[in-house]
């Protein structure tokens, strides 16, 4: 009888996850198997309990509307874990989910992307979370690294790559060169500072009051960093309660009030991009001269920020294909060929 090699052994019967642990939304890849769940990253559980009652979507939908009995919440904040035993049983809820209820033989080995600008602490409470919902071990790759992969940059080439990677709670910039992060900047500043930004400027300009979800769906559908001709004169109807009088009330919001509310988080996000180009060694910066910037997450989709970023900087800026996976993309190549980035992985 013909047995297997124990490397082969373990990789035939364990289901080896990469995880995209996102503040707005986690994304799991299986080893051979790719992309298999995409789910924002909220959970509802029992009050006083961690009993999952819903996560992802179904816990989505129940933000701010739950009776005092249930919770839902995001326990991600700022790119790392805010509450520990809420992170934990949403993983855990997820791989069941990947698994299908199937017992595997091994526990699966994880790589989970983590914010360049973590602390020892919050690295910590990754990796104890991923331990505690089921891994076997658990590696950790700073976010830019996996999203400058999974965009396709030629990381392991002596050549400057430049990301910009805007996800939910951080953005980080970084300069790549041989596998290894030349420099790095991120700021707590993402798509969750944008929503507040718009919630803030309702707020103060209309006294009416609205949620997350809503000042979400306002930048999604209006919100530009760029005012073009084309979009100067889109608008949207938004419903919330009037501070004055407590009742439901409806207001017309123009794209030109949105990039108004929008463009001090825009200037933070330029603002670090340039602290990263005076930062970048001179032969690096002649590559990004004729390479220019990529960038991922979703962030990156606002409307016209590629532009601003480019007209700010004076080098071509492109969006990467797919840019809300670029992140467990990479993280799931670097799964695929742990030995070829192993100098990457943080244990």
């Amino acid at each position: 009888m013909k047995f297997l090699p124990a490397k082969k052994l373990f990789s035939f019967f364990s289901n080896d996850l990469a995880i995209d642990l996102g503040t707005a939304n986690t994304v799991v890849y299986v080893r051979k198997g790719g992309i298999v769940l995409n789910e924002p990253s909220v959970v509802a559980v029992k009050l006083g309990t961690n009993q999952v009652l819903a996560a992802g979507r179904a816990a989505k939908e129940m933000l701010g509307k739950t009776p005092e009995s249930i919770v839902a919440c995001r326990p991600m904040r700022d790119g790392v874990i805010a509450n520990f035993e809420l992170t934990e049983s949403m993983l855990r809820y997820f791989i069941r989910l990947v698994h299908n209820d199937r017992k595997t033989l091994i526990k699966p080995r994880m790589i989970i992307g983590v914010p360049s600008g973590i602390t020892e602490v919050e690295k910590r409470a990754v990796k104890d979370s991923a331990m505690q919902a089921g891994a076997q071990k658990v590696y950790t790759v700073i976010e830019p690294m996996a999203a400058a992969i999974g965009a396709g940059l030629p990381v392991q080439e002596p050549s400057g790559n430049m990301i910009i990677d805007i996800g939910g709670g951080t953005t980080e910039v970084a300069v790549i060169s041989l596998k290894s992060v030349v420099f790095c900047r991120s700021i707590r500043v993402g798509g969750d500072e944008m929503d507040m930004a718009i919630v803030q400027y309702v707020k103060r300009k209309y006294n009416l009051l609205i949620g997350e979800r809503t000042a979400e769906s306002i930048k999604i559908e209006i919100g530009s960093a760029l005012l073009t001709p084309d979009a100067a004169h889109q608008s949207i109807e938004v419903k919330g309660r009037d501070l004055v009088s407590g009742v439901p009330k409806t207001i017309k919001l123009s794209s030109q009030e949105v990039n108004e509310a929008l463009i001090e988080t825009i200037a933070s996000i330029v603002d670090v991009v340039r602290v990263a180009l005076e930062n970048t060694p001179p032969e690096l910066s002649s590559d990004l001269v004729d390479r220019g910037i990529t960038m991922a997450g979703g962030g990156s989709l606002l409307k016209g920020l590629a532009g601003l970023i480019s007209r700010e900087t004076g080098l071509p800026v492109q969006v990467a294909e797919d840019p809300l996976f670029c992140v467990v993309k990479g993280i799931g190549r670097m799964l695929e060929n742990l030995d070829f980035f192993k100098d990457a992985l943080m244990e």
